[in-house]
């Protein structure tokens, strides 16, 4: 069943990542339909949060989307690839969720040739390497999951979530050591070894 804008209803982004974590991510190109569980994410809390890209409210071109309503769309470009993030808060509060690994479960031999024949766990076990497996481009900025050929389905959330610091954000001070990436616990989908600080058991 779709995930309407219910979901984000209520909820911080803290409390949208760990959420996120066991619902099925889907794009539909018209030529595949890309499925697949979420299993690792980041929240990023704008404003005061030093490694978003909206610490201080910064509104550029790229960030606008942030400032819109929950469930949009906010993809950036970095090394190469394109990252996949959902804005979490009402508008006006520029916050949003990237997705950092998924466990596929449709598509797998075209997400090979889509990762230039890595297959196994180097399908989707990072954020450049998900986006490049779904078919995911730039142009799907300012989409929404709502009205869109990329949606959530509900999944099954969880036993046990790990917490740790983000990864790739140095020197952003009290910002770097934030416990806000989120992962399902020995998933072999979860990307990069971070020593994890906190594991909650449930929901």
């Amino acid at each position: 069943m779709k995930q309407s804008a219910a979901f984000f209803e209520k909820k911080n982004t803290i409390e949208v990542a760990r959420d996120l974590l066991g619902t099925i991510l889907v794009h539909d190109t018209g030529r595949h339909c890309y499925k697949g569980i979420i299993v690792e994410t980041e929240a990023y809390l704008g404003g005061f949060d030093q490694a978003a890209h909206s610490y201080t409210n910064r509104r550029t071109k790229r960030t606008e989307i942030m400032f819109g309503k929950p469930g949009g769309i906010y993809m950036y470009q970095m090394h190469q690839q394109v990252l996949l993030n959902f804005i979490t808060m009402e508008e006006g509060i520029p916050e949003a969720v990237l997705i950092r690994a998924i466990e596929p479960l449709t598509e797998l031999s075209t997400m090979q040739e889509n990762r230039a024949g890595k297959g196994g766990l180097e399908l989707t076990n990072g954020p450049g390497k998900l986006t490049q497996a779904f078919e995911f481009k730039i142009s799907d900025y300012g989409k929404t999951l709502f009205d869109s050929n990329i949606w959530l389905e509900t999944g099954k959330p969880p036993k046990q979530i790990d917490a740790s610091p983000r990864i790739g954000v140095p020197r952003k001070g009290l910002a770097t050591y934030y416990p806000l990436r989120f992962t399902v616990h020995g998933n072999p989908y979860l990307s990069g070894k971070k020593q994890l600080i906190r594991s909650d058991h449930g929901f």
